[in-house]
This record gives C-alpha cells, sequence and structure tokens, in this order.
C-alpha cells in the first residue's frame, strides 16, 4: 500500500470548519476510496522544506500569519512539479505567487497589506461568506474532467478574490482560469503544464457534511499518491 505524505498549509484553527473537517475527510478517502495520507499540518510560518512532500494543500484561514510562506508553499509545489490544492486563502495565495514570481507583478493583497499601491486580490463586491453559487467549468479542463459535468454548486467563506485588471496579463502568462461564476468571475485556476495544479475560490471542504471527500480532494489526493508510488519504484 502506498503512502502519500502530504502537508496541509495553513495555521490551523478550531474556529475554521475546514480545518475542522480535515481528519474525516482523510478517514474517507482511505476508507472509500482506498487513498492513504500522511498528513502534517504545516504552519504558514514553517514552509521552508516541502520538496519531500508528495502533495501540498494549502488551506483556507486567512490572514496567514505569514505571507511570504504560503507563497512559499504554492512556488515549492509548481517549481517541484507537486500535486497542489489551494482552496479560498489557497487560492489567492497561489495568485499572488505567480504573478510575482512567474511574472514579476509588484502587486500585494488587501488583506494583508491594505495600505499597498496596487492589489492583485481585493474585497469582493459582495462577500461570499456562507454563500453557494453555480460554477461552470471549462470544457476539458482538468477541473470539469473531475467534475464530471460543466457545471458544479459549490459553497464558499470568502470575502477577497481577483481584480479583474490582472486577468489578461495572468492568462498570457500561463495560467489557466477554468471556472466561473454566473457573473463571469474567477473561481478556479489551473497550471496546465504541470502534474496537476489547480486552486479555487470555494471551498471543497464543506462539501456535503465532510464525511466524504469532494471530487477535487479525492483527484488530489489521487495525484499525491500517484507521485509517492513513483518516489518509491525510482
Amino acid at each position: 500500500m502506498t503512502i502519500a505524505r502530504i502537508a496541509l498549509v495553513g495555521d490551523r484553527s478550531s474556529s475554521v470548519q475546514s480545518h475542522m473537517r480535515i481528519p474525516s475527510l482523510i478517514e474517507a478517502l482511505r476508507e472509500r476510496d482506498g487513498l492513504t495520507l500522511d498528513a502534517y499540518w504545516t504552519p504558514t510560518t514553517e514552509t521552508a522544506d516541502l520538496e519531500g512532500f508528495d502533495g501540498i494543500w494549502m488551506l483556507p484561514g486567512s490572514p496567514y500569519r505569514s505571507e511570504a510562506g504560503a507563497v512559499n508553499a504554492a512556488r515549492t509545489a509548481r517549481e517541484h512539479a507537486i500535486p497542489f490544492l489551494g482552496t479560498c486563502g489557497g487560492f489567492q495565495h497561489t495568485l499572488l505567487e505567480y504573478a510575482r514570481n512567474v511574472l514579476g507583478l509588484a502587486v500585494a493583497h488587501a488583506e494583508n497589506d491594505p495600505g499597498a499601491d496596487d492589489f492583485l486580490l481585493r474585497p469582493l463586491a459582495c462577500s461570499l461568506v456562507g454563500h453557494e453559487g453555480v460554477i461552470r467549468l471549462a470544457s476539458g479542463s482538468l477541473v470539469e474532467r473531475i467534475i464530471g459535468a460543466e457545471r458544479t454548486v459549490e459553497r464558499y467563506s470568502c470575502t477577497f478574490g481577483l481584480n479583474p485588471d490582472y486577468l489578461p496579463v495572468l492568462q498570457e502568462g500561463g495560467l489557466s482560469f477554468t471556472g466561473h461564476d454566473d457573473a463571469g468571475d474567477v473561481r478556479v485556476l489551473e497550471l496546465p503544464a504541470h502534474p496537476f495544479f489547480l486552486a479555487s475560490l470555494f471551498q471543497p471542504e464543506l462539501a456535503g457534511d465532510g464525511s466524504w471527500p469532494h471530487p477535487i480532494i479525492a483527484a488530489f489526493a489521487s495525484a499525491a499518491v500517484t507521485l509517492a508510488a513513483s518516489r518509491t519504484r525510482a
């Protein structure tokens, strides 16, 4: 049996509902999908050595203690071809990492640096805390293949999102935005050249009652197990 070591990047808190669901989701992955994960909670202040993990999952719970640590977790996964899932705050900081380190943009997150001059992430026009909504998925995208449909209804708990002024430069720079709400706002991103790199503004951890893994979470776990198996054979 292959066991995948995954880093759960986030500042663990009993006040964050998605954090409290992690144990039952990991157990469900083992029992229902045959995917065994050895999960390590990793504070955003301690992300310097993540290269040895088989998967990196950046969880909700921002503002993080360390913006730089969160950004580094996304960078490590991107540069080392480690399966990556970012949800809510993870989605936001994945965008920040790519804009800064790949595209060289001097941009900020309004939650972390409200006095900055140029925001990549800014407050949503309407808070999505406690909301759910339809997401339309791009045909042929990773997320569409995972869900098995071109639309899905997902739950949110967030107040910050992408500044749409930066959408063209991010797309031209290599990111794929493969999920949008009915208003056309970005809700899912992918990195096509990567084995598994997906982030969503919605929180798949909040699907259902927490006793079964959302297909996105199962797909991430499967990618991590696949990497762990390949490392064992090497």
